[in-house]
């Protein structure tokens, strides 16, 4: 699904760290202390973005959801986000998502200042796109320098805002970079959407030459990351409990109407769970699930919570969750999977031990994951994945395929 490993400087290859970053623990006393300073910290710091006065050769745009820095960002973030055809389509949009938008804001803010007032999403793009422009640079002297841009679809900077930013920096090569490792329109599609459709705007053509790594569920940095970060926690189960422990993997889920028009995410998050438990030679039971559901209709299941609550009525009551598709915190992983859910959830449950495996977050492997991506990606002088090229098979958005024909178009 991504582009195969090539001979690479010394510096990129595997190692296995066990003391990858500082990271919440979650079992029967909670310490939310952590967790309410980094999500602070992602609000109040700002960190080193980019050195200036850069004249960057190759530009590379990490893409991504984003969220709120501040509870006072939350209603811009959830407008733009339900008026966002590419992720879902409402009767009378431009009504009802403002609608919907102001009337969740309070219960979101709420949420938000429960995880320390605002969402590190922020802060640790900045801290991995820093880490990989810098091997980029070592590894790639010919497309150096290297500048990482944030390119987030409903929190400033914003996608659009972002590439005009890398037009005024003069970028030659743009690299558009996926931050979820598993495609779904929903998500990296919209993203991608984003970028055709600031030219179409605009009626120009880009000046720079874009290319997009699109998907990327079984790179094998990826892979050691999530097997490493599992059994640092699975270590911190009592010994007697250690093999009986469920694997939860959790990653967000889709309405079925979008899954039943093709959408790959499911198989691409199913393959990567596939991977890391080949890595950790199937050590323990496991089970991918999905959470954040929003509304009345179907959506893909098991649901996370209704998980947990199935196995402890049937005696599995040590579980550790694993968020498969979110490589950094935010929202879902702070607030939904330790709180609602690794607190919350399994008091009223009878849990014995929960445990949720750390997010990739500032893991210097993982920097190495995308450097290594981006790296091979510019070697094979690819615009897209063979993926990318084939729509979903019921697909309903015109953009979708104006899009794949933006990319496909690219003359490298």
């Amino acid at each position: 699904m991504e582009p195969p490993i090539r001979s690479r400087p010394a510096s990129l290859q595997p190692v296995v760290r066990s003391n990858c970053c500082s990271r919440v623990r979650i079992q029967s006393q909670w310490r939310w202390q952590s967790t309410a300073t980094t999500a602070a910290q992602a609000k109040t710091t700002k960190p080193q973005v980019r050195p200036e006065k850069r004249n960057p050769k190759t530009g590379i745009l990490m893409l991504n959801m984003g969220g709120p820095e501040t509870v006072g960002d939350v209603h811009d973030f959830l407008l733009r986000l339900f008026l966002d055809r590419d992720l879902m389509t409402l009767p009378v949009q431009d009504k009802l998502g403002p609608f919907i938008a102001k009337r969740r804001t309070p219960k979101i803010q709420a949420q938000y200042s429960r995880i320390g007032g605002g969402s590190p999403i922020k802060k640790w793009t900045a801290t991995q796109g820093e880490g990989m422009v810098k091997l980029l640079d070592e590894m790639s002297p010919h497309s150096a320098p290297h500048k990482y841009y944030i390119g987030f679809r409903y929190v400033h900077p914003l996608t659009e805002e972002a590439i005009e930013e890398m037009e005024n920096d003069g970028v030659e090569r743009a690299v558009a970079f996926t931050q979820y490792p598993q495609y779904s329109c929903s998500t990296t599609g919209s993203s991608l959407n984003a970028i055709s459709r600031y030219y179409t705007k605009k009626g120009e053509k880009p000046k720079m030459k874009w290319s997009t790594i699109d998907r990327w569920p079984t790179h094998p940095l990826l892979i050691q990351c999530f097997a490493d970060h599992i059994q640092k926690e699975l270590g911190l189960f009592p010994p007697d409990k250690r093999k009986d422990v469920v694997i939860l993997f959790s990653a967000h889920s889709l309405p079925m109407s979008v899954v039943n028009r093709g959408d790959p995410y499911p198989q691409e998050v199913g393959a990567t769970v596939q991977r890391v438990m080949e890595k950790l030679n199937y050590s323990n039971p496991y089970r991918l699930v999905w959470q954040s559901k929003v509304g009345p209709m179907p959506w893909l299941g098991p649901q996370t919570d209704e998980t947990i609550k199935g196995f402890c009525q049937r005696g599995k009551k040590n579980i550790l969750l694993v968020p498969i598709a979110f490589t950094s915190d935010h929202i879902e992983t702070l607030y939904e999977l330790d709180i609602e859910y690794a607190q919350v959830l399994a008091n009223e449950c009878g849990v014995e031990n929960i445990r949720r495996a750390e997010s990739l977050n500032g893991n210097p492997l993982f920097a190495k994951a995308l450097a290594d991506l981006v790296y091979s990606h510019l070697q094979s002088n690819e615009v897209c994945s063979k993926q990318l090229t084939l729509g979903c098979p019921l697909c309903v958005n015109p953009t979708c395929r104006e899009t794949k024909s933006f990319f496909t178009s690219q003359a490298l």
